[in-house]
């Protein structure tokens, strides 16, 4: 499969700190991929460098194959789409859809106006008048309009509320399928996103935590909840990435895939063992209070 974007040891520095440690990884054309991480992580600095908004400080950076600043003809292949997009405070919705029209070689004004009626945005409203919802929405609509090869959405449902954020995954979802291309999501809401994500790429404190596909990292984290002695020795040599007790009971959380004997010992003592969601997993591996190294995950 084409790589779309590849990162050979990239670094970025302020001054004496370090945001972007000789990270490395590839984007492949006609994916969906979930760029996850705790805020500070580095995500939005590493989306910048791919966007050329930031120079790299050392390592290689190339998309579609050619280093993307000041190259047209990597940029007009690309739609970023930020939380913190700013708008000439004399733009209306209708404008800022025209300047997409002409920017985007793959734009679809008809979908775009479907999706004006589908998020109920007033397009003669001036963007300094909108709310924080309808500005979301309107950069969600120029993400999916635009149809780029290359299209980065971060934390793009910031004042949607459950049913907006859903058009929104259903919109990507089905014309994903008819256009497909790649997409890189940037989010902290990572259980409804989650059945949408084909690899995940993990961030923590500058560095890659994960670089995998989903359906992998499904069953590969579970929990034991059960009486504390019993759950003690369940765990005993198992990699913890979380646990806790309440009273004379007792959860831990397993970094690895349940055995036989796993399952065996768990019955015989009473323990329940359930699986452990995406987002927990995340949560549990970027708290910093997990044990052992994460690298044992595959």
């Amino acid at each position: 499969m084409n790589r779309i974007v590849e990162v050979n040891r990239l670094n970025k520095t302020y001054g004496s700190e370090t945001v972007i440690k000789d990270v490395s990884f590839a984007i492949e054309e006609n994916k969906i991929y979930g760029l996850l991480g705790r805020n500070g992580a580095g995500k939005t600095t590493i989306m910048h460098m791919i966007t050329a908004q930031l120079f790299p400080s050392g390592g290689e950076l190339k998309v579609f194959g050619e280093n993307p600043y000041e190259n047209n003809r990597v940029l007009t292949r690309l739609s970023f789409i930020k939380e913190s997009q700013r708008y000439p405070d004399f733009f209306r919705i209708a404008d800022v859809l025209d300047v997409a029209a002409s920017l985007y070689p793959n734009w679809d004004q008809n979908f775009a106006e479907q999706l004006i009626e589908d998020f109920r945005l007033p397009v003669k409203r001036r963007m300094k008048r909108l709310s924080r919802g309808m500005l979301s929405s309107v950069g969600i609509i120029v993400g999916l309009a635009s149809r780029a090869p290359l299209t980065i959405f971060d934390e793009p449902y910031l004042g949607l509320d459950a049913v907006a954020r859903n058009l929104f995954y259903e919109r990507l979802i089905e014309d994903y399928a008819e256009h497909p291309r790649t997409v890189i999501l940037s989010t902290h809401l990572i259980d409804e996103v989650s059945n949408m994500l084909e690899h995940v790429i993990l961030i923590d404190n500058g560095k890659i935590l994960l670089d995998e596909e989903t359906d992998s990292l499904r069953g590969k984290a579970f929990t034991a909840v059960g009486s504390t002695a019993a759950v003690n020795a369940f765990a005993a040599g198992k990699q913890l990435i979380h646990q806790e007790s309440i009273g004379g009971l007792a959860s831990v959380s397993v970094l690895g895939e349940l055995s036989g004997a796993d399952r065996r010992q768990a019955e015989s003592q009473g323990i329940e063992l359930v699986p452990v969601s995406l987002q927990q997993l995340i949560v549990h591996l970027t708290n910093g209070k997990s044990s052992g190294k994460v690298a044992e995950l595959g």
